[in-house]
């Protein structure tokens, strides 16, 4: 897979699938850390050498620093994609010092001299600060500590403010999937005009888009993981349970023509979309590389998009733009998330 790359940025590329690394911060069962530097090794070895990560993932830039310390070859093949999150409760005092101390903190448990591609997120928008925020990292990418700058999780309006503000961007991460159209209501035309590439998470639904759900009952509490009771509110606001029994079943379809699996069309799908770069994929072990080598080699034709669009014309939602939803910090999709990691709180 060592040709299944885009490029970021002149003389940057990346791979198309990224492994993401929540899952090894808690909240999806006992992590053996272990197990996990191997499976980073044999990750980067198979040729999917784009990690991504973030500050507030707790102990993952420190793993991923174990990696790199085990397997020094490997390493420098290997690109990380944090993030800079500043807690909620530390907006209001967001200054140089506490941002350049989150990024050397980053620099230090990943045990490099500059961060490939740092992207930033701000909880609150009641809250001003961000572009400013915005203002240091690029300060810390011209002192040579960062490469590259992104952003995550903010919609369109607030991504033309902040490269109209002159921040040096080349990626904007969100959740995109079958289930999730809402950077098609702007920001992928922003992107476009403006040079952006965007990198996408939720691609499978934290598995729920997958042949293991295929004809089963929607899930009840207690929920597996965290990611389940993230994406299951997704899936009530696609359309419910019953439409994504449908959806499901026209991939599967889809997937028995072209002999792979389920979650194989629905990632082709997404890196498909105009302005993808890439999607962030929960790859858990090495189980998944059958999986990562079929996607780069599928091509879904006219045919099997004629066989999604009428399930996808009906979906209701979710509504709004990127993360606007997931803003109010008291909604159903802002109640699950955790907000002060970096000080060790939720």
């Amino acid at each position: 897979m060592s040709n299944f790359t885009t490029e970021l940025a002149p003389g940057y590329r990346a791979s198309r699938l990224i492994k993401g690394c929540w899952h090894l911060a808690g909240g999806h069962g006992t992590v053996d850390e272990a197990q996990a530097v191997s499976d980073m090794a044999a990750f980067v070895e198979a040729g999917l050498t784009t990690f991504d990560c973030a500050d507030h993932y707790i102990g993952v830039e420190a793993l991923i620093g174990r990696f790199r310390q085990a397997h020094p070859a490997l390493a420098r093949r290997l690109q990380v994609h944090t993030k800079c999150v500043p807690d909620y409760d530390r907006l209001a005092d967001c200054d140089r010092g506490y941002l350049t101390s989150i990024i050397d903190r980053s620099l230090s448990r990943l045990g490099v001299e500059q961060l490939d591609l740092v992207q930033f997120h701000w909880w609150n928008l009641a809250q001003p600060g961000y572009v400013e925020a915005l203002g240091v990292l690029a300060d810390l990418r011209r002192e040579g500590k960062i490469a590259h700058l992104g952003l995550t999780n903010f919609n369109t309006r607030l991504t033309r403010e902040i490269l109209d503000a002159g921040v040096p961007l080349v990626s904007t991460q969100v959740q995109y999937s079958l289930l999730d159209s809402r950077p098609e209501r702007g920001l992928v035309d922003l992107c476009r005009e403006r040079g952006l590439q965007l990198l996408c998470y939720g691609t499978l639904a934290g598995g729920l888009l997958s042949d293991a759900w295929l004809g089963q009952p929607e899930p009840v509490e207690p929920l597996a993981n965290r990611s389940h009771a993230k994406y299951r509110l997704i899936i009530e606001d696609f359309g419910g349970w019953s439409l994504f029994q449908e959806l499901l079943a026209a991939l599967q379809a889809i997937a028995r023509r072209h002999g792979v699996g389920l979650g194989d069309v629905a990632t082709r799908w997404v890196i498909d979309r105009p302005q993808v770069a890439s999607a962030i994929m929960g790859f858990t072990s090495t189980r998944h590389l059958p999986s990562a080598r079929r996607i780069e080699a599928l091509r879904l034709d006219a045919g099997d998009h004629a066989r999604l669009y009428p399930l996808l014309a009906r979906r209701t939602g979710p509504p709004g733009d990127c993360y606007d939803i997931e803003r109010d910090k008291d909604g159903r999709h802002g109640r699950i998330m955790r907000y002060n990691q970096n000080e060790g709180r939720h």
